[in-house]
């Protein structure tokens, strides 16, 4: 089959998805090494059986609802390909931007003290061990299967992470942490029928809702269980809560929603809610 056919048999799979042509030229670009611009210039080309074979048993799952992420077996975040299955959440544009903001205040620190906690495929606390300075990075999660993918990522990337399996609702340190970053579960339960059932029926619960009677449920804790234990706390929201974190620096992400909320002695922010 030329490429301009695959092409087009491609398209006809995809239908109407949300960001088909993106799906297309990941799969192309993924499983056959071809950039658009290689596709647009070669469309009489013929690939190998193969290749043309994974590319649309790929295209038939992501039509079927499977994120292409999961299709695939990793996603991009901060710069990296890191592997991802429906055991861990896969790491969204505005993760990045927690990543950023930490980043940005203390990028010219050295030897900082971070933990992550919900850790998840890693994204958080392989970003940042990349790219400060001899940082000093401990990641927490509850899931083996996420704690397993965590330190793969880890391993590819060629950065130390301390690993923890633990309940970011009990856990409790033994030592001191100059930063607390967490993107914790924080869906409520009342947004399930708003949501994607692309997200909904493939990436994993667990770390996706809390009870609408208790939507604070992992910040309160982390909070509690980390009091004099850590300088700064860096946490990704839910911003129909924002509202209930008392003293907090809210910063909104590149959508403009409320998505973080900071306690850090630079924004003279107590912690509590």
């Amino acid at each position: 089959m030329k490429i301009s056919e695959l092409v087009s048999e491609v398209r006809k799979t995809l239908g109407a998805i949300d960001d088909a042509r993106g799906v297309e030229r990941e799969l192309f670009e993924q499983l056959a090494l071809m950039r658009p611009v290689d596709v647009v210039v070669n469309p009489e080309r013929e690939l190998p059986d193969f290749v043309e074979q994974k590319i649309l048993a790929a295209a038939a799952r992501v039509a079927a609802g499977e994120p292409v992420q999961y299709v695939l077996g990793h996603a991009r975040f901060y710069g990296m390909d890191l592997s991802v299955a429906p055991g861990v959440l896969i790491p969204r544009p505005e993760t990045a931007e927690l990543v950023d903001l930490i980043v940005d205040r203390y990028g010219n620190r050295p030897d900082l003290r971070v933990i992550d906690l919900g850790t998840g495929s890693g994204a958080i606390a392989i970003a940042l061990a990349r790219t400060l300075k001899f940082a000093d990075v401990t990641a927490v999660d509850i899931s083996d299967e996420a704690l397993a993918i965590a330190r793969k990522n880890a391993a590819d990337q060629r950065v130390k992470i301390n690993f923890v399996k633990a309940d970011v609702l009990t856990y409790r340190p033994s030592e001191r942490f100059d930063i607390v970053v967490s993107n914790p579960p924080y869906v409520l339960e009342s947004e399930r029928a708003e949501m994607e059932p692309r997200v909904l029926n493939n990436e994993p619960a667990l770390a996706l809702f809390v009870p609408d009677s208790d939507p604070l449920r992992f910040y309160s804790a982390i909070l509690k269980n980390f009091a004099g234990m850590a300088s700064a706390f860096y946490f990704e929201i839910n911003p129909m809560q924002a509202s209930a974190y008392r003293g907090a620096e809210i910063v909104r992400d590149s959508f403009g929603k409320l998505r973080f909320a900071i306690y850090d002695p630079a924004t003279n922010a107590p912690a509590g809610l």
